[in-house]
This record gives C-alpha cells, sequence and structure tokens, in this order.
C-alpha cells in the first residue's frame, strides 16, 4: 500500500494552520510536501510482507556446505534503524541485535536487516517490533530459538515531556529454546557486551 502524499500533505497544511501558522509563507510553503515526502519514506514498511526477505533459505545439510554445519548461534550485530513511535509520530532510532539457532535452514545474514527495515518502517511501539522481528525469523527459518534486542533513543522521551537526551529504552524478544535467561546469557553477552 502506497502512502497517500496528496492527502498527507494536505493534513499537514491543516496542522500548520491549526498551530496558528501560515502555510503560505516561503518557509512553510513547501513544507506539506516535504513531509509527504517523508513519511512515503518513513511508512514505506506499511502492507509489505516481513517474511519475503527471508523466503530463500539454504539448506543447513544439503546446501553448498555441508560440511560447515552451524553448531552454535548466528548473531548480527549493530543494525541501525528508525522508526516512528505510534503515540505521537516521533522518530526512534537504534540499533537491533539478532541471534538465532538455526533448524534446518539458514539464511543470508542480508536478509535479516531487511526484516528489520521493513517491521519498522510503519507506525511502531519498540516493544511490539522485537516481537516481530522474532516471531519473523522464528516462523520463517524454523529457528530453535531467537534473540532480538533492540537498543534506541526515543524523541518522545528526548525532546517532551521528561526531556532526558541520553535516556535509552533496550527492549528483549527472545523464542524457543532462548526464551529461558540462562539459555540466552552467553548470547546476550555476544550481542551486546553486557551480559544482560
Amino acid at each position: 500500500m502506497a502512502v497517500d502524499r496528496e492527502r498527507v500533505a494536505a493534513a499537514v497544511r491543516d496542522i500548520l494552520e491549526a498551530i496558528g501558522e501560515d502555510p503560505d509563507r516561503p518557509g512553510l510553503k513547501a513544507t506539506p510536501q516535504r513531509v509527504a515526502d517523508a513519511y512515503a519514506e518513513f511508512f514505506q514498511g506499511v502492507g509489505e510482507d516481513a517474511t519475503a526477505p527471508l523466503a530463500h533459505t539454504i539448506s543447513v545439510s544439503r546446501g553448498p556446505a555441508p560440511d560447515t554445519l552451524p553448531s552454535g548461534a548466528v548473531l548480527l550485530r549493530d543494525i541501525r534503524f528508525r522508526s516512528v513511535c505510534e503515540h505521537h509520530l516521533l522518530p526512534f532510532a537504534g540499533r537491533a541485535h539478532l541471534a538465532y539457532l538455526p533448524g534446518e535452514q539458514v539464511v543470508g545474514l542480508g536478509s535479516l536487516p531487511k526484516v528489520v527495515e521493513i517491521l519498522a518502517s510503519r507506525p511502531q511501539v519498540q516493544e511490539r517490533l522485537g516481537e516481530q522481528i522474532a516471531d519473523v525469523i522464528a516462523a520463517s527459518l524454523d529457528a530453535r530459538g531467537v534473540v532480538v534486542v533492540l537498543d534506541a533513543h526515543h524523541e518522545c522521551v528526548t525532546m517532551r515531556g521528561g526531556r532526558q537526551p541520553d535516556a535509552a529504552t533496550v527492549t528483549i524478544a527472545a523464542r524457543g529454546e532462548l526464551a529461558e535467561p540462562a539459555a540466552r546469557a552467553e548470547i546476550m553477552m555476544l550481542l551486546t557486551g553486557t551480559g544482560a
């Protein structure tokens, strides 16, 4: 589903008028269209299938390198992401750290950031975003276990309300064998360097 840029631009124009601004003044004249273009980018994941990047899997036993079966977790750290908080429509951004225990299927590492990007490119809350990423990886790869750690700064915290510019939010979503804290301790240390 594509963002209706004309409707977004009209709504932004209404917002500018509602806050007492003149949307026709030189500095704001192009703002409605700029916001519409930005929203088309920010929300390109709405309606997109987040499982699509994981559709092409590789069999670990019958694949191109059956002699290199993974004996442990596959980890990918420091995936940058940005999203928009659905409560205030303010941005939040940070890093995602992912780990999964492969079953019979693995996926190219470049596919995992695409899942994060699709799910983050929707109005979101960080807690749900992590859960959705974990669900997609667990289901699409038949993974024995999954951990997703998101570490982000939210403009609704840094720029309004309590105005805490250094506050970061960390969320953890886990599935399968890695759902128990003791089972995921080593993975967490490798993902975040904290052993959390």
